[in-house]
């Protein structure tokens, strides 16, 4: 894994991709900083933060999009397959690199709020606790990436996906307000995912078996609770798309409150999303 990680931070660095994610990290940030802080003598930089997290849209998918899809169209993948480390060993190298690429701007930004308090009162604890919250969130969508940019070897493919994804995760709460609230279309939606659920699982395991059984357990499970009592689905659809938003989490940290659910909810979405990674590679290892 080492191996990996030392690797994926060479070819970061000695090519532009680290570059220009740490440019348009910080520049966001400084934009933010100069919008709140300086200009408007906003002392809470928290606030600059939850401004700034709107670049995720961007940074995040051109930063993973050639994670693993540049490994299946160069057919380099199968080196990695050769090598006696798991797989998961080599999903964890490439994603603890693309942290480090993280990180190292935001190490810079943490300085900002020592700064600022040198010329007026700036609340440390909510600023680096908003701090932390803001690298567990980026953490979480660098997860989501990786888990795209594993599943095509088009890398523009895997940041149009990426961005979408994140997009519209982003925007999810404001959209909450315009989906149908009623029974009828909860419970359409939560099908039609259902139905999503069982093709990502053919596609990882091709397993059809299991793919077509779960998927008709969901419907069935559906089916007889709708049955029973459709009550239960009414507004359950906003409902899911606001607790689904990663960004509206963020907001909590903002409002000054260190929320130990919300690192608990990055780091499930995290495992979860390289999970995926692992088992989207481990199909193609079989294939």
């Amino acid at each position: 894994m080492i191996a990996i990680l030392e690797h994926e931070l060479k070819s970061y660095f000695h090519s532009l991709t680290a570059y220009v994610f740490g440019a348009f990290l910080l520049l966001f940030i400084g934009i933010g900083s100069m919008l709140y802080n300086l200009q408007a003598a906003v002392s809470n930089f928290e606030f600059v933060l939850s401004f700034s997290s709107i670049v995720f849209v961007v940074i995040v998918p051109i930063l993973t999009m050639r994670v693993i899809a540049e490994e299946r169209k160069q057919k380099t993948d199968q080196l990695l397959y050769s090598l006696p480390i798991s797989t998961t060993e080599v999903i964890l190298g490439k994603y603890l690199a693309l942290l480090v690429v993280y990180l190292i701007p935001l190490c810079i930004v943490s300085i900002y709020p020592l700064i600022f308090s040198q010329y007026g009162d700036v609340y440390l604890l909510t600023s680096y606790g908003s701090i932390v919250a803001f690298f567990v969130l980026g953490a979480a969508l660098i997860a989501l990436g990786v888990f795209i940019s594993s599943l095509t070897e088009n890398q523009g493919l895997a940041a149009g996906i990426g961005i979408a994804a994140i997009l519209l995760n982003y925007f999810s709460v404001s959209l909450a307000e315009y989906v149908s609230a009623t029974s009828f279309g909860s419970v359409v939606a939560l099908a039609v995912f259902a139905a999503l659920l069982g093709l990502l699982i053919r596609y990882l395991t091709k397993n059809r078996n299991l793919a077509y059984g779960v998927t008709l357990v969901l419907l069935l499970a559906l089916t007889v609770t709708a049955y029973i009592d459709a009550s239960v689905f009414e507004g359950l659809l906003p409902k899911i798309m606001k607790q689904l938003s990663l960004f509206e989490r963020f907001e909590v940290f903002v409002n000054g409150v260190f929320d130990m659910t919300g690192i608990f909810y990055y780091l499930s979405v995290i495992v979860f999303f390289l999970f995926l990674s692992v088992q989207s590679l481990e199909k193609r290892r079989y294939n």
